[in-house]
């Protein structure tokens, strides 16, 4: 008699959990695990968003779905998604707060650093470029409900935001404040500003504020 061939083994199905976290792992993928130690699993341009004011992040998940935001993997990823689920994204991006690991040493000299820290301290009167802090918070860590953090954003990042506002690749709600910024502020004065937010540390106990200190000097379609 001859022995009868072995079948082969079935393959073992594994299922996956349907939950929020596992639904949102492409996001994951690029902008960080809530574990990581690192700035950005996907590198110099993307940014965390753990954290961040859910209106904040709800408002740029519309403006990428809208076409006021041009990135192609994202609008494709958010351009059939309804509002309700775009809130229940960015609440659960909101509401991480993982480890923030030390910036990196600054590479600019100290004059670029210290123009960098007067534009986001005090502005600049005669640009009529208001203070970051005022608009940010006093620790730059954004402002509920839609104003986000500053720190902890690769300086690469922080410099082609600035780019696509100048160039009108990011728009946001009339009146766009920051477009108005962005086109008062010389190549320079962006890169400093973007040196001296990457070297500063995050506070262990960061939190956007719950309310602005005062009213925003500049009138801002996002943030009413």
């Amino acid at each position: 008699m001859h022995a009868q061939p072995a079948q082969p083994a079935q393959p073992v199905r594994q299922s996956v959990p349907d939950t929020l976290e596992q639904r949102l792992a492409a996001c994951i993928a690029c902008h960080a695990p809530k574990d990581t130690q690192g700035t950005s699993a996907g590198g110099v341009y993307f940014p965390r968003i753990a954290g961040k004011p859910a209106g904040y992040l709800y408002n740029q998940l519309v403006n990428f779905r809208e076409g006021r935001r041009q990135y192609p993997l994202m609008t494709w990823m958010v351009s059939h998604l309804p509002d309700p689920y775009l809130h229940e994204i960015a609440d659960y991006f909101a509401g991480q707060h993982p480890p923030v690991p030390a910036p990196p040493p600054a590479r600019e000299s100290a004059a670029v650093l210290a123009r960098g820290e007067q534009l986001v301290r005090r502005g600049d009167t005669a640009l009529k470029v208001p203070a970051c802090v005022a608009c940010h918070g006093e620790r730059l860590l954004g402002v509920a409900p839609a104003i986000p953090g500053l720190l902890n954003l690769p300086r690469d990042y922080v410099n082609a935001q600035f780019g696509a506002w100048r160039n009108g690749v990011r728009q946001a709600h009339l009146p766009d404040c920051m477009a108005t910024i962005a086109a008062r502020l010389a190549p320079s004065d962006v890169s400093a500003i973007s040196a001296w937010l990457a070297s500063q540390p995050t506070p262990a106990d960061a939190r956007p504020a719950a309310r602005a200190a005062k009213p925003l000097p500049l009138a801002c379609g996002s943030a009413p």
